[in-house]
C-alpha cells in the first residue's frame, strides 16, 4: 500500500504523521517510513505482529479491536511505546479498507503525534476560511466544483466564467507548480477614463495535495486587490510616454494638441488648452503668475466623443475667464485647482457662460482641473481637464499627474515659443535682404519663389538675385550659405550686396566669383575674434556656394560661373529641358582657385530654372535625381506660359508638405532684342570720323522716331568716340540699342579705363565725360575680352 508521510506545521506545533495498515484480526499488514521514524521499529520487526503490542501500557482496549467498528470510520488517542521504550503520545485516526464488495479488509490508520486537533480547531480553520478578507477559494478538478468564501463570492475577482484563468487554473492542477494571474476588470462601461474604469487582481494558485498519497487533488487561489498599485504604474506609465510624446516638434500649437491626445481619454474624458496671446506671437510672456480676468486664447482641445462636441470654444478663439474660475485661480496662485459641481465657484463661472452651461448639462461635467502652464518662471497658460457622467470624480493623485504632465507640457510651449521668436527675427531679416520686387529689364522675364524650412532646423541663407546690367544685359544670381539661422541670414545679406556691388563694376562672371571668394575668406578671418558665447554667431569657416549667370539679349548668350552650387536647367523652345553643363568651381572661402566661365546661345523664349539645393536634394533622393526630376516638370504635357503657375508646378512636384531645408526658386524666360533695336558702326582711328559717327547716329534716330533725342546723342557719340581714338585702340566701335532707354556703346581694344574728373579753369580738356554725366541718365565703362565699352543710357523722348 502506497504511504505518503510528512512534517505538518499547523498554528505553530510541530505535528508528526505515521501511516500503519491494520488486518481485521489487529495484525499489523504495512508500515511506512515516517512510522519508522515515529517509533524507532523497522517494517520486518513490526509486520506481522498485534498492533496491540504497540501500544506502550497495552491498554485502550477499543484500540486493540478496532474490527468491532466495522466500516466505520474511528479516531481516538493513545499512549504509544517507542522501540528504545520511551512513551510516545499520538493521535490515532482510522479509515476501513473496503473490497469490491464493501466489505471490510482492513484499516488505514493515520498517527499523528503533537497537541490533538478539537474539533474548535477545525472550525476555526472553516471560519477563518470562510470570514478571510481577501478572496479565498478552492477547485476540485475531478468534479468541477469550486468552494469560495464570502470575500470571493462577493468580489470582481476572475472566476470560472473567465477562460484565461481557468486555462490557469488547469495549469497549476496538470503541472503541480504555484503560479500567478494578473487581471484587469472593467469597473465601468466606456468612455470613462481608462485610469478610472478599471480594477485590478493579482491572484495566487497553488497545488492542494492528499497529504496521505501525495497527489494533487485541488488547486487553491488567493486574491488580492491590486487596483491602487496598477493606478500608479498607470501614472507612471503616462509620465513616461509624456517625455516621448509632447514636445515632439518646435511648433506651439501642435505642442498643446500632444498634451490634449495624452490625456484624453487615459485621465480625463474632456481637456483644453489655453494660451496667451504673446506666446503664439514668440512674445516673452510676463514673468510670474498672470492677473485676474485673462483673456485666453484655445490652442487645443481632445474629447472621447469623436468631433470634440463638448468644446464651449472654438479652437482660435479666445475667452475672458473671471477671477473666480478654477482656470484663473489657478494661473494667478500659480498652483493647481480641483473642482467640481460642489464647489461654488464652479457653479457661478458655469452659469456665467451660455454655452458653457448647455455643455454641462449635456454631458455631465463634474470634475474639473486646471493646471497653470509655467516654464522658467513665466506663465504661459491654462490646461483643463474635465470629467463627465459615469466617470469617478478626480482624486488628489490625478491633480499631482495632471500637475506634472502640464508641466513637461510647459517646457515644450515655451520651447517652441523661443524657436518662433527666432525663426520670426530669422526671417524677417533674411526677407528684408531678399530682394521685395524685382527690378525691370528687357532681358528676361522672371518669377521666383523662397520658402523657409519647414523643420525645426531654421531659416537658412539661401537667396537670389536680379542685377540689371549695362547694354540691356541682365545678371542672375542664386547662392546658399551653409547652416541656419540669424547667423546664416546675415551672412546671406553679406554676400548680397557683394555681388550687387561687384555686380555694378560689370566684372564677368569668374571674376566676379574671384572676388567674392576673397570677401569670404577676410570673413572667415575675422571671426576668429568672435567670443564663443556672443548670440547668434558661430565660430569657424563660412562656407556658401553661388551660381552666377550674365545673359546678352543682343547675342542671346548667357555666361555662368559657378563656386560649388546646383547647375540650372534649361527648356528649350522645342520642348527640350536638360541641366546645364558647367565647369563647377570651388565653395566659396577654399580660396586660391579658379572659377571658369561657361558660355550657351539660348533662343528665344528659352526658360532657365535657377536653384538652391533645397528643392532638388532629400534623404531619399540625390541632386541628380532632382534635377532629372526638374527637367521632367519643366518638359511636361503642357507647359504654362505663365511663370508664376510654373514656379507652382515646380514646387508641388519636388517638395513634400514641409521641406527639410530653405528653398530658393529662380525662373527667367529669355528674350531677344531684333534687328530692328540695335544698329553698330565700324569705325577707323581717324580723329575726322567723328563727325561721320555723329552723322550716322542721328539718321538711326530717325529711323527710330528718335529725332528728338539727336543732339544729346551727338555729343555723346562726338565725346566717347573722340575718347576711344585718343586714348584707345582699334577696332574700335559705335553700337546704338533702343528699348527702355536709348543707350550708346563705344567700344576698342583697350583695357585702359576712363575717369570722371572735374577740369579746372584754364584746362583745355577734361570736361567731356563730366558733360557726359550731366547729360545722360547714367554712364559707365565694362571689361571685354577684347578690351573695354564705355556706355551712356539716357531716357527716351516722352512718346
Amino acid at each position: 500500500m502506497a504511504t505518503f508521510d510528512q512534517g505538518i506545521g499547523h498554528c505553530g506545533w510541530s505535528v508528526d504523521v505515521a501511516t500503519v495498515t491494520v488486518g481485521l484480526d489487529g495484525i499489523v499488514t504495512g508500515w511506512s517510513e515516517g512510522a519508522r521514524r515515529l517509533l524507532g521499529h523497522g517494517a520486518p520487526e513490526v509486520v506481522g505482529r498485534a498492533a496491540a503490542d504497540l501500544l506502550h501500557d497495552r491498554e485502550a482496549p477499543e484500540v486493540a479491536g478496532l474490527s468491532r467498528t466495522g466500516s466505520q470510520e474511528w479516531s481516538g488517542t493513545a499512549a504509544l511505546r517507542h522501540r528504545d521504550g520511551h512513551r510516545v503520545e499520538a493521535t490515532l485516526h482510522a479509515q476501513p479498507s473496503l473490497d469490491g464488495d464493501d466489505t471490510p479488509q482492513g484499516f488505514v490508520v493515520t498517527v499523528t503525534t503533537g497537541p490533538a486537533e478539537s474539533e474548535h480547531d477545525r472550525r476555526m480553520v472553516e471560519w477563518a476560511f470562510s470570514q478571510a478578507s481577501i478572496a479565498l477559494s478552492t477547485h476540485t478538478p475531478a468534479s468541477g466544483s469550486w468552494h469560495r468564501n464570502a470575500a470571493a463570492e462577493g468580489g470582481e475577482e476572475p472566476t470560472d466564467a473567465d477562460e484565461d484563468f481557468l486555462r490557469c487554473v488547469r495549469r497549476v492542477a496538470e503541472e503541480a507548480t504555484p503560479m500567478r494571474y494578473e487581471r484587469l476588470a472593467p469597473e465601468t462601461p466606456a468612455p470613462v477614463p481608462a485610469s478610472a474604469r478599471h480594477r485590478a487582481w493579482i491572484i495566487e494558485l497553488w497545488p492542494v495535495r492528499n497529504p496521505a498519497t501525495g497527489e494533487v487533488v485541488g488547486v487553491g487561489t488567493a486574491a488580492f486587490d491590486s487596483s491602487d498599485q496598477h493606478s500608479a504604474r498607470q501614472r507612471l506609465a503616462l509620465l513616461q510616454e509624456a517625455g516621448t510624446s509632447i514636445g515632439t516638434t518646435l511648433n506651439v500649437t501642435r505642442t498643446a494638441q500632444e498634451l490634449a491626445d495624452l490625456a484624453v481619454p487615459r485621465l480625463a474624458d474632456f481637456a483644453s488648452v489655453d494660451l496667451l496671446d504673446s506666446v503664439l506671437r514668440g512674445e516673452e510672456p510676463v514673468p510670474g503668475p498672470v492677473d485676474a480676468a485673462v483673456v485666453l486664447r484655445r490652442v487645443a482641445h481632445q474629447s472621447s466623443a469623436e468631433g470634440v462636441p463638448e468644446a464651449a470654444i472654438d479652437l482660435g478663439g479666445t475667452d475672458t475667464y473671471p477671477p473666480f474660475s478654477p482656470p484663473v485661480r489657478c494661473l494667478t496662485s500659480g498652483q493647481p485647482v480641483l473642482s467640481g459641481a460642489d464647489d461654488p465657484d464652479f457653479a457661478q463661472w458655469i452659469a456665467g457662460h451660455e454655452t458653457r452651461t448647455a455643455r454641462v448639462e449635456e454631458y455631465g461635467f463634474h470634475s474639473v482641473m486646471a493646471t497653470p502652464l509655467r516654464a522658467r518662471g513665466s506663465t504661459l497658460g491654462v490646461a483643463v481637464f474635465v470629467r463627465a457622467e459615469g466617470s469617478p470624480p478626480f482624486e488628489q493623485d490625478d491633480l499631482i499627474l495632471a500637475e506634472e504632465l502640464a508641466g513637461r507640457a510647459a517646457v515644450g510651449v515655451d520651447n517652441a515659443r523661443r524657436y518662433t521668436r527666432e525663426r520670426t527675427n530669422a526671417l524677417t531679416l533674411q526677407r528684408s535682404l531678399l530682394p521685395r520686387d524685382l527690378p525691370k529689364q528687357a532681358a528676361v522675364e522672371v518669377a521666383y519663389r523662397y520658402l523657409p524650412a519647414g523643420t525645426g532646423a531654421g531659416v537658412g541663407g539661401d537667396w537670389f538675385d536680379v542685377v540689371p546690367l549695362s547694354g540691356t544685359r541682365v545678371a542672375l544670381v542664386v547662392g546658399d550659405v551653409v547652416g541656419h539661422g540669424i547667423h546664416a541670414s546675415a551672412t546671406m545679406g553679406r554676400l548680397r550686396t557683394a555681388v550687387r556691388t561687384l555686380a555694378d563694376v560689370d566684372l564677368p562672371p569668374d571674376e566676379l566669383l574671384t572676388h567674392l571668394d576673397d570677401l569670404v575668406v577676410h570673413l572667415s578671418s575675422d571671426k576668429e575674434d568672435i567670443a564663443p558665447d556672443e548670440p547668434y554667431l558661430v565660430t569657424g569657416e563660412i562656407g556658401a556656394t553661388c551660381l552666377y549667370a550674365v545673359y546678352d539679349p543682343v547675342s542671346r548668350v548667357c555666361t555662368f560661373a559657378s563656386a560649388g552650387h546646383v547647375p540650372p536647367a534649361v527648356l528649350l523652345p522645342d520642348g527640350t529641358a536638360s541641366v546645364v553643363d558647367l565647369t563647377p568651381g570651388p565653395l566659396l572661402g577654399v580660396g586660391g582657385l579658379p572659377f571658369e566661365c561657361t558660355e550657351l546661345e539660348l533662343p528665344e523664349g528659352s526658360l532657365l530654372a535657377f536653384c538652391t539645393d533645397g528643392l532638388v536634394e532629400a534623404r531619399d533622393r540625390d541632386i541628380g535625381l532632382g534635377l532629372d526630376r526638374l527637367c521632367e516638370t519643366l518638359a511636361g504635357p503642357v507647359p504654362s506660359p505663365s511663370l508664376e503657375v510654373t514656379c507652382d508646378t515646380i514646387l508641388k512636384a519636388l517638395l513634400p508638405d514641409s521641406p527639410a531645408d530653405d528653398v530658393a526658386l529662380l525662373l527667367a524666360r529669355t528674350r531677344a532684342l531684333h534687328a530692328d533695336q540695335v544698329a553698330a558702326w565700324s569705325l577707323p582711328s581717324d580723329p575726322a570720323i567723328v563727325a561721320d559717327a555723329r552723322a550716322q547716329a542721328s539718321r538711326q534716330l530717325a529711323v527710330w522716331g528718335l529725332e528728338d533725342a539727336s543732339f544729346v546723342t551727338e555729343l555723346v557719340v562726338s565725346e566717347l568716340v573722340t575718347n576711344a581714338i585718343r586714348y584707345g585702340a582699334v577696332p574700335i566701335g559705335l553700337r546704338l540699342i533702343r528699348d527702355r532707354t536709348l543707350i550708346c556703346e563705344v567700344s576698342d581694344a583697350s583695357n585702359t579705363a576712363p575717369h570722371l574728373r572735374r577740369a579746372r579753369t584754364y584746362d583745355e580738356g577734361g570736361r567731356g565725360l563730366h558733360m557726359v554725366a550731366q547729360l545722360t541718365q547714367g554712364w559707365g565703362t565694362r571689361q571685354t575680352p577684347m578690351g573695354k565699352t564705355i556706355w551712356a543710357e539716357q531716357t527716351l523722348p516722352v512718346g
